[in-house]
């Protein structure tokens, strides 16, 4: 990962906060991009808050100043995204636009906007974070394991498109993610079967190196003991 630079999407959030100090430990240039307001960040992180995914305009906006400030972009890791519980009879249609627009779009846009960068890379990597729930969907979460499906269908199609210039795109697709959101939805759950994030962000890490070069088209569960 030398002198690689990254850019993390959703990095104010528990997991991307955590794939992020994992890649301060590495020699990279790191780009952190986030709706929130504030967003800390390592030392030395390109740091850019306020940024609306969902709107084309500002993800290329965005992505642009990363190549301009660091000087190009190796890898782009999807992380912002969202997350609602609710039952088809009584959740609300606007459910289903929203969690799209938050785990679909928000991927497709940076994705886009990277792709001219990543093309003039040695080795352009997109990491996307899919779910495990989109395999098999349960109770309640029939709008979200819909948006990660499309997830999936878009990481599987991105890697297809770029696979001749020789950017990977792989995603991982994790079970219950070990935050304290989750723990306060689920206080009795076995708080140790679920994935912890820096074990999540190893995994991401290790798609967006250049030893994974043979990999793309991907889904990769990573679904600790759930």
């Amino acid at each position: 990962m030398a002198d690689r630079i990254i850019a993390i999407t959703g990095a104010a959030g528990v997991l991307g906060s955590a794939v992020a100090q994992a890649a301060a430990e590495l020699p990279c240039k790191l780009a952190l991009i986030d709706h929130a307001k504030a967003c800390p960040g390592p030392n030395g992180a390109f740091i850019q808050t306020g940024v609306d995914l969902t709107d084309a305009g500002q993800a290329g906006a965005a992505i642009d100043a990363v190549a301009d400030k660091l000087g190009g972009l190796d890898v782009l890791l999807n992380i912002a995204g969202g997350f609602r519980w609710e039952t088809i009879e009584g959740g609300s249609s606007d459910t289903w636009p929203q969690l799209y627009r938050l785990n679909v779009l928000t991927a497709t846009n940076a994705s886009r906007a990277a792709i001219p960068h990543l093309k003039r890379s040695a080795a352009g990597r997109i990491v996307n974070v899919g779910s495990a729930a989109a395999l098999k969907a349960g109770l309640g979460m029939g709008a979200y394991a819909a948006s990660k499906a499309g997830v999936h269908a878009l990481t599987q199609s991105l890697a297809e498109e770029l696979k001749a210039d020789g950017v990977t795109v792989n995603a991982v697709l994790p079970s219950i993610i070990d935050t304290p959101t989750n723990r306060a939805d689920m206080p009795d759950a076995d708080f140790s079967a679920w994935v912890a994030p820096k074990d999540l962000a190893a995994v991401i890490l290790f798609l967006a190196s250049e030893a994974a070069t043979p990999v793309t088209g991907a889904l990769v569960p990573v679904t600790g003991r759930v």
